[in-house]
């Protein structure tokens, strides 16, 4: 199936014996390679844990998985990992829908390819699995980039502001007809004619936004670095996870104020009925691919902070029915519903209206998938995507509209999503 190297006994290095910033050289190493993707944990601690520290490479990647279709085609389980990322648009080979808005990236529909050589971090150690041949040192000859001092003009809007305003207005409208009970309303910031060092700039952001299911991607000359606070859907030897994360608040600024806003969102009725829909969308999901009677919801209404935000996550889990694989689990469950609203196809439908950019990988997913079948996938949100070739940036941030919902505030949400990434770039959105 695979021209990769077979699996053969890692290469042990204890990180005792290693610089402090091993990491970073190893992702500069690892940058070089068209095919990488790394994901960072940043040592914080949630419900079922975080990613694990994996970084993967690849100079060629010609048996990639790049469709529905063809993962769902191909011998499961792997014969080893498999690692990449899921496009919001894989929606059009699940559904009978379509994306036509502006798109200012060209990412395939999914990417999981073999990699020639992955690290993996343990407690105490990296294994370096594949050819591990001179790796070592090639990371060690690595220098460090300092955190730049950037020039990024300032955002422009895809959508402006009154339009966006407009269609929180049309979108309660439809809430009230009928058509939604919820829908996630997104919006694209950009800027054209940048130069970025990408490695460089995802460490500014894993200092300045540290999250639990963080990565970076890089495919051809397009970049992905992602802050990501969301599980999407992780598998361990027959239990599915799904997280959605629905319902955020400001941090305060003292323990007191903190505990205060922590209070604020946990009562607030209108976040907890956000969440309560996408958690019941999601038992609905997982209810398709799980063995009769195993759906359930441990946690519900989990508040947790992060750097700026808290945020409500809910917890759902499953046990899969016997052969299930991973495109079975993704036609019954992507995209993620905290991504989308309820009912989810005519949610995607009106996004599709609503919104002028198209996502691209922003709500959409990176993740693994190990040999033995288990996976872990994040929900792409809190993240730049940039073409290192045409020099276009941008992100994209979003939230949930309800028929409760005041345009205004919804706006300010984006805007306090924007928060970390725009003090990464040392800009300001028009």
């Amino acid at each position: 199936m695979t021209a990769s190297p077979a699996e053969t006994s890692p290469v042990i290095l204890p990180l005792a014996g290693l610089p402090a910033d091993f990491r970073k050289r190893a992702l500069q190493w690892g940058a070089q390679f068209e095919h990488c993707t790394y994901f960072e944990p940043n040592g914080q601690e949630y419900p079922t844990g975080p990613f694990e520290r994996l970084l993967a490479v690849a100079a060629a990647a010609p048996a990639a998985i790049d469709s529905l279709a063809a993962l769902g085609a191909a011998t499961a389980p792997f014969d080893m990992l498999r690692v990449g990322f899921i496009t919001y648009d894989t929606k059009n080979a699940i559904e009978s829908l379509s994306s036509e808005n502006f798109s200012g990236f060209g990412w395939p529909e999914l990417h999981l390819f073999a990699p020639e050589t992955w690290l993996l971090w343990r407690t105490d150690s990296v294994e370096i699995h594949g050819r591990s041949a001179d790796v070592l040192s090639h990371i060690m000859a690595q220098s460090v980039l300092e955190p730049p001092t950037l020039q990024v003009p300032r955002l422009r809007p895809r959508l402006a502001k009154a339009d966006y305003l407009r269609a929180v207005e049309a979108i309660r409208e439809d809430i009230l007809n009928g058509e939604v009970y919820e829908l996630n309303l997104c919006q694209e910031f950009y800027a054209e004619n940048v130069g970025l060092p990408p490695t460089a700039v995802f460490w500014q952001l894993m200092e300045a936004s540290p999250a639990p299911f963080a990565g970076f991607v890089r495919w051809h000359d397009h970049f992905l670095l992602c802050a990501s606070p969301e599980r999407f859907l992780s598998h361990q030897n027959g239990q599915v996870i799904s997280q959605p994360i629905k319902g955020t608040i400001r941090r305060g600024l003292t323990p007191t104020k903190d505990e205060q806003q922590r209070q604020t969102l946990l009562h607030d009725e209108k976040e907890r009925a956000e969440n309560l829909m996408i958690v019941d969308l999601v038992r609905n999901d997982l209810a398709r691919v799980a063995q009769t009677g195993t759906v359930r919801v441990p946690e519900l209404f989990g508040l947790y902070p992060f750097r700026h935000l808290w945020q409500m996550i809910s917890t759902v889990t499953a046990e899969l029915r016997p052969g299930t694989h991973l495109a079975d689990i993704l036609r019954a469950t992507f995209p993620m519903g905290s991504m989308t609203g309820a009912p989810k196809i005519r949610a995607m439908q009106l996004i599709e209206h609503y919104e002028s950019s198209r996502r691209g990988l922003y709500s959409g997913s990176i993740g693994y998938v190990r040999a033995d079948g288990n996976f872990d996938f994040n929900v792409v949100i809190r993240s730049l995507q940039y073409r290192q070739d045409t020099g276009y940036l941008s992100f994209q941030v979003g939230s949930a509209i309800t028929y409760d919902s005041d345009p205004e505030r919804e706006y300010e949400e984006c805007l306090l999503k924007a928060k970390a990434l725009l003090e990464v770039l040392g800009t300001s959105i028009k």
